[in-house]
Order: structure tokens, then sequence, then C-alpha cells
């Protein structure tokens, strides 16, 4: 957990710095207190994922790229022996697949929502799309005003540059492969960031 904590702080106050951004600017933009962005930068606290969401959509770069590790050629992930990114109680659990990676314009996550869950998550950057697969389960996927029901090995793709929130509404586990492409504007600032 320090070794994340550490990568976010140093990430944090490199974008924060490169953009020329007070912590006041950088509150701003994010709409997290100046205090708790601090902290963060400082490494004495680690963010929630909502907190993340705000701050990479504030300074406009993947979620990712606050957790990744450095690349190489190839990579092979056993995700199990990961430790997950929990939310919502615990009651979610995120594991990166694959980082941000900007030849593809994508990072890939997997996901798992215990029965009852619901996660709210803000608006990403403009023209970012979500490509979401159910593993197992079902999850209904709220975008505005219209919900719409994703079922087990059922595929979905929708804008994620409006509010979303994920539920599931089902006593059984959900899990699920979530893709996030970032447009090449997007993602050719967060190259220039690295």
């Amino acid at each position: 957990m320090n070794e994340i904590k550490q990568i976010i702080a140093e990430r944090m106050k490199f974008i924060r710095q490169n953009k020329n951004l007070s912590l006041d600017q950088a509150a701003e933009l994010t709409e997290i207190s100046k205090a708790m962005l601090s902290q963060i930068e400082r490494g004495q606290s680690i963010p929630t994922i909502t907190t993340l969401w705000k701050i990479s959509a504030g300074y406009k770069v993947p979620i990712t790229y606050f957790l990744e590790e450095e690349k190489k050629d190839y990579t092979l992930m056993d995700f199990m022996g990961s430790k997950p990114v929990y939310a919502e109680n615990r009651k979610m659990r995120l594991h990166q697949l694959f980082p941000y990676n900007p030849a593809q314009n994508i990072e890939m996550l997997y996901i798992e929502f215990e029965s009852g869950c619901i996660h709210n998550s803000e608006k990403h950057m403009n023209g970012v799309e979500e490509y979401v697969f159910v593993l197992s389960g079902s999850l209904l996927l709220s975008l505005g005003q219209e919900v719409v029901s994703v079922s087990e090995k059922q595929a979905f793709r929708f804008r994620a540059d409006l509010p979303h929130s994920y539920s599931n509404a089902s006593e059984i586990l959900c899990k699920i492969i979530n893709i996030i492409y970032y447009p090449p504007a997007i993602s050719d600032v967060s190259h220039e960031l690295k």
C-alpha cells in the first residue's frame, strides 16, 4: 500500500507543478480540498477511488496514470495476486489489469460489485468511452435518466463524459471487465505529463 501511496503522491505533485498550479488552483480544478490534496501529495493520505477519479478528471489524465508502475515490452497480469482498490464500503473491488497506454489510448480494469453495491462515477473528460463486459452476474448502468441492464456475457459501450453509475441489484457477485478509451487529444496531454 505504501508503494501505491508513494506513486500517487509523486505523480500528483509532478502534474500540479508541471501545470504550474498552486494548491488552491488544483483544489478548484479537482473539487478536492486544498488540505486533502496536500496530504495526498505528501504521502500522508491515500485517496479513495472517487477522490482519485475527481483528481484525474480535474488534471485531465487517466486514473491509471496514478496507479501504474514502469512499463515493460510485455505484461502478464495475475490480478488475483494483486491488492484491490476498495470503494463503496468495500463492496466494490477494482484491480488494474492494464494501465493507461498512450499507444492504444486505453486502460483495462477488472471490477467486482457485491450485491447491493452502487458506485456513482463523475463524468470523465469529453470524448471518453467505456466498454463493459459482464463476466458473471448482472449490472445496472445508469446514464443520466436511462438505466440499462447488462447480463452475464453481454457487453455494453457508452459515453463516459456524463455522470453515470453502476449497481448490482442481484443477489450474486457481479464481475466485469471495464475498458476505458481516451481520445487522442486527452491521451496526448497525459503523455506530455509523463
